[in-house]
């Protein structure tokens, strides 16, 4: 099994989860506004990707470039990975291929502290994507574990690009898939979110 086999179900029953799913969970959190550049390219892209209405565009047209913003934005401190091949357990089948990964280090050659998983939303389905994510997040906590990097929460993002749902796993193996999502249009918030969940743990520079 690979990681795009698990359901939410699947992986709740496999690795034990508390699913808190009834709050708005990155709602407190502030909007940063984004570089008038990312705006530009979203007003273009969006309606072209939405046009073209494949996962593909989607990915290089809306995800990506949101995801560069928020790299660019912090100085290149963290590293992103796109469609990285992440083995951490077959025996509990936590393997496969990510989306993207965004790792708590400037070293981008290869993955040293994940704390982001993002999933894109296959078929624009949303809830379908989560036990995907889900057990992203869980093999990123185990990968963080065996190589002693002390992060204490997981995060993850399903979207389609034009929708954002976010969700983090703490270490008491609780996880808070919230409430809300997010628009293409609330860029401003979405940043905001994907910036404290990388800000809310030192970040390991050069590791």
């Amino acid at each position: 099994m690979a990681y795009s086999e698990f359901t939410l179900k699947k992986v709740k029953q496999e690795f034990e989860l508390t699913i808190v799913e009834n709050e708005a969970v990155f709602e407190e959190i502030e909007s940063i506004a984004v570089s008038e550049f990312l705006n530009k390219q979203l007003d273009n892209n969006v309606p072209l990707a939405l046009a073209i209405n494949t996962e593909k565009a989607r990915s290089e047209f809306i995800i990506a470039v949101v995801l560069l913003e928020l790299r660019n934005s912090l100085n290149n401190q963290v590293s992103l990975f796109s469609g990285i091949e992440f083995n951490v357990d077959k025996d509990r089948q936590l393997n496969g291929f990510c989306d993207f990964i965004i790792s708590l280090s400037a070293e981008q050659l290869f993955l040293t502290s994940p704390v982001i998983t993002l999933v894109e939303a296959k078929n624009e389905n949303i809830m379908a994507g989560i036990g995907q994510c889900l057990a992203e997040m869980v093999a990123a906590r185990l990968f963080n574990e065996n190589e002693n990097n002390a992060i204490e929460t997981i995060y993850g993002v399903v979207t389609t690009g034009s929708a954002w749902k976010f969700m983090k796993l703490t270490n008491s193996d609780t996880v808070f898939i919230d409430k809300r999502e997010y628009h293409i249009e609330s860029i401003d918030k979405i940043m905001g979110v994907l910036t404290a969940m990388v800000s809310s743990q030192p970040i390991t520079l050069n590791l």
